[in-house]
């Protein structure tokens, strides 16, 4: 495991007091494989606990932190079983985010530094189970934020496009606006964004959040989203040459593809906070409707045969979101800067997913 020593120096990027810069200096130190993870020194690299590490990012994320600081410096919890090339690569535990006991213990117990809470109920699937979606995004929420601020934790908890309403501008969406969602995930994603800058404000806590789109990964199966289609389109391409899309062929909404996604959270967690002019950001890279979406899928399968089948709850929740984010200001304050767009997307989708399907066929 490599540790990492930073230097931040005021040169070079724009923010809010100056211009900052990150810079990495890696030692060549070797950390022996079976070093006691409960021992980490306070000038260490952070250690970091991620909430609801089974759904779609967890588990990418945990890489991406992994390769950064190394594996024992992130524990992925969920309560799931987790497979076995999840449980063998990095620490693993059983966390119930409703259980604040529990938690709480892991965070003393780990000396955890940053909290990545990705546990949430999804927009379609919240719609679907109410009661469920406010106790999981909004009381479990309620415990993280009581946690790190009594721990002094650096905390990130994402938010949506759907934190925006049919009353949102539409288009080019800025980050400050009417928001008023419809759906209990929008509900309890604004309520994220305002209880964290509270608890900032009064509590000094290190809050974090982004306004994610739609995101699109070859590592995760669709979980209960609106912009699931943009994943199942991929798997039907391949396996069926059919594809069923729940929503309209004109429905254009922000995307982004999960290495992206990945980055810009990375990215945000280690800038420092005089970068920062606000505590939530408009994250975005691109937007495409369905039927852009064929189009581009076609190049690759030419074959695909598409019907439109239209879920009418997730068309209503579609129809309230914005078509394209304004991320300016996080591209200002700390230099977002997405690589995927529409074609690389769809090409780098295929490549990883014939290669998975190969490996499965191989190890079958």
């Amino acid at each position: 495991m490599l540790s990492v020593m930073y230097r931040m120096v005021l040169s070079g990027r724009p923010c809010a007091r100056g211009l900052c810069v990150r810079q990495y200096n890696w030692s060549p130190q070797q950390v022996s494989a079976d070093a006691n993870f409960h021992s980490a020194r306070s000038n260490e690299c952070p250690r970091i606990l991620i909430t609801g590490g089974l759904g779609q990012l967890g588990i990418g994320f945990a890489n991406l932190l992994r390769k950064r600081f190394g594996d024992n410096s992130v524990i992925l919890s969920d309560i799931r079983k987790p497979p076995n090339h999840v449980f063998h690569k990095g620490p693993f535990i059983y966390a119930d985010i409703l259980d604040y006991k529990n938690l709480r213990e892991i965070v003393v117990n780990n000396r955890i530094t940053w909290l990545v809470h990705f546990s949430a109920l999804l927009s379609a699937a919240g719609e679907k189970n109410v009661p469920l979606a406010r106790s999981v995004n909004i009381t479990g929420l309620h415990n993280v934020l009581d946690i790190a601020a009594e721990n002094g934790l650096k905390l990130f908890v994402p938010s949506t496009i759907g934190a925006f309403g049919a009353d949102s501008p539409r288009h080019s969406t800025p980050d400050l606006c009417v928001q008023r969602p419809r759906t209990i995930y929008g509900v309890s994603k604004v309520h994220a964004e305002l209880m964290g800058e509270y608890y900032h404000h009064k509590f000094g806590l290190d809050f974090r959040s982004l306004r994610y789109p739609g995101v699109i990964s070859a590592n995760a199966n669709p979980g209960g989203g609106t912009t699931d289609y943009a994943v199942q389109i991929f798997h039907d391409a391949l396996k069926t040459g059919h594809f069923e899309s729940f929503l309209d062929a004109d429905t254009r909404l922000p995307m982004m593809y999960a290495d992206d996604c990945l980055r810009a959270t990375l990215e945000f967690l280690e800038t420092p906070n005089e970068c920062l002019t606000m505590r939530t950001y408009n994250v975005a890279a691109m937007s495409f409707s369905p039927a852009e979406l064929v189009e581009e899928v076609r190049k690759q399968v030419p074959h695909l045969s598409v019907e439109y089948k239209l879920d009418p709850l997730r068309q209503a929740i579609a129809d309230s979101w914005p078509t394209s984010l304004n991320d300016s200001r996080a591209r200002q304050d700390w230099g977002w800067k997405h690589d995927y767009d529409l074609p690389a997307l769809v090409s780098t989708m295929f490549t990883l997913m014939q290669g998975l399907d190969h490996r499965a066929a191989k190890a079958n």
